[in-house]
């Protein structure tokens, strides 16, 4: 109504103005009133439009009211609905949880039951127990009495009774089995060994890991070197080997841990000061043919070897890596000559067994094979040499044979222990083999302290380059019998804690002197 009321007041407004307007520029009667019923129409027609717009103000408010009216019952209506479901969803909640607190009030009853049910056995358990031990108690008390011991006293008695006599009997059993065994074994075995040794004489070769070259005067260290360092760096380049030239005259050293670059090097280098001509395009140049000169080289040498041994068929790569041997070295002794003298031991102790000599000379000298790839393969070499065999085509009592020199798997055939044997003598022999002098000590101190930690040991020696140890006993605390285990459980012991090659013979000595005075 307020809306209606201005639009009234702005229409009467505007008419008297309008009104005021005409009559100040007219000042006739007739423009008056016709000016007046102007307004008169003008005010009726404002009226008219007043009234439209009041109806159409109603009807729209009305229009409003309906809507927000239906809008609030829909809400109304939605909130109802939702009201409703969760409720449904709580009722639905609520019975599940009751059904659950009565089951758990179940269980609960039943466990109440079984832990009432396992006290009371325990109960009764523990009255048994007390029983019982009353029982053992007093027929322990009754025993003790009767014996005069107790019973820790006579258990310990009881036990080195029992100890003291089994000992006895097992080195009564042992001495006999070994003494009866000894005199067939040691006969034929030595017999066997001294004849393969006897029709075999090895020369002996120093070990190296270095080679020394002589040179004609010291101005060759200069050229060696080049400007700058670059004939020599194009030396250890093209080599692989270290190059140590230092105040020592007329000399230079090759250093490399593989025997082979080494070689080629020292080929390489001789060639290179005889000529004179050092650069790095002649370098390269005398290297590739010192690289084919040792190959040449080492396969001359494996033909050589399979020649000198009597036997034939074997594949060219074992035959070329037997030739690699050649520049193997172990304990100073050289790999591919122990391997010949090890395949004529081997023949000859299988010729007086009477098995087949051919082939365990084959056998013996395939035995180290692996020690040519040992540097760019893991793994054992008799483990690497008998994968080799087998896959050059070699048999299986060969490859068994090579894979079990070292035991680290089982001998399958009579071939195995043959080689293994030929090996031994031919690294354990006088002179085959030589030790840095720090080590063969430390082995026989290793050795005597072996020895001296078994009760009862009153001396020890390492005798024969450590090949023998001899045990002095106190004669009042082992007997001739407990010799005889001492003696293997120090074996045994060497036998776990040390390691050396060839063998190692323990002997036991056990001394009593009776002394009287005559007056």
């Amino acid at each position: 109504m307020d809306l209606i009321a201005a639009i009234l007041g702005f229409v009467v407004g505007s008419v008297i103005f309008l009104v005021w307007g005409l009559m100040s520029r007219r000042s006739a009667a007739v423009d008056l009133e016709a000016a007046r019923a102007q307004a008169d129409e003008i005010v009726k027609e404002a009226q008219t439009r007043s009234e439209l717009i009041v109806k159409e103000a109603e009807v729209k408010a009305k229009d409003l009211v309906v809507g927000a009216r239906a809008d609030a019952e829909r809400e109304v209506r939605d909130r109802r609905r939702e009201l409703q479901q969760a409720e449904a969803k709580l009722e639905s909640r609520e019975e599940a949880f009751e059904k659950r607190q009565e089951a758990f009030e179940r269980r609960e009853a039943d466990l109440n039951r079984r832990d009432q049910s396992l006290r009371s056995r325990e109960k009764n358990l523990t009255e048994k127990e007390e029983e019982r031990q009353r029982l053992v108690d007093e027929a322990r008390s009754r025993l003790e009495a009767v014996a005069g011991l107790t019973r820790e006293e006579a258990k310990r008695t009881l036990m080195d009774e029992m100890i003291g006599q089994a000992r006895t009997d097992a080195a009564k059993h042992i001495r006999v089995v070994e003494e009866e065994a000894r005199e067939e074994a040691d006969r034929r075995a030595k017999r066997i060994v001294s004849i393969a040794i006897e029709r075999l004489a090895g020369e002996f070769v120093a070990e190296r890991t270095v080679s020394v070259i002589a040179l004609p005067t010291d101005e060759m260290k200069g050229r060696i070197i080049g400007r700058e360092g670059r004939n020599i760096r194009a030396i250890e380049a093209a080599t692989g080997v270290d190059i140590i030239i230092d105040d020592t005259p007329e000399a230079v050293v090759i250093s490399c841990h593989n025997p082979i670059r080494r070689e080629i090097a020292r080929v390489a280098l001789e060639r290179l000061i005889s000529d004179g001509r050092i650069h790095p395009g002649r370098i390269e140049e005398v290297v590739r043919k010192a690289e084919q000169e040792v190959e040449e080289s080492i396969r001359e040498a494996g033909q050589r070897s399979i020649i000198e041994v009597g036997v034939h068929g074997i594949h060219p790569e074992l035959v070329k890596l037997l030739g690699m041997l050649k520049y193997r070295y172990s304990y100073a002794q050289n790999v591919l000559m122990h391997s010949i003298e090890a395949a004529f031991i081997c023949g000859a102790m299988a010729a007086e067994l009477g098995l087949n000599e051919k082939q365990a000379r084959r056998a013996a000298l395939l035995h180290d094979i692996g020690k040519a790839l040992t540097h760019e393969v893991e793994g054992s070499h008799a483990l690497i040499g008998a994968e080799l065999a087998r896959k050059y085509g070699e048999s299986a009592k060969i490859v068994n044979a090579i894979a079990a020199h070292h035991e680290e798997v089982k001998a399958e055939t009579i071939l195995a222990p043959l080689v293994d044997a030929a090996d031994a003598l031919s690294g354990a022999r006088p002179g085959a083999r030589r030790e840095v002098l720090e080590s063969y000590v430390k082995r026989l101190e290793d050795l005597e302290q072996i020895a001296k930690s078994f009760k009862g040991v009153e001396k020890c020696f390492a005798v024969q380059a450590g090949r023998e140890m001899r045990v002095i006993v106190e004669p009042n605390q082992v007997s001739d019998e407990d010799s005889a285990m001492l003696a293997r459980e120090v074996a045994r012991k060497i036998e776990t804690d040390m390691t050396y090659p060839g063998q190692i013979r323990v002997t036991v000595i056990r001394e009593t002197r009776a002394t009287e005075i005559a007056r």
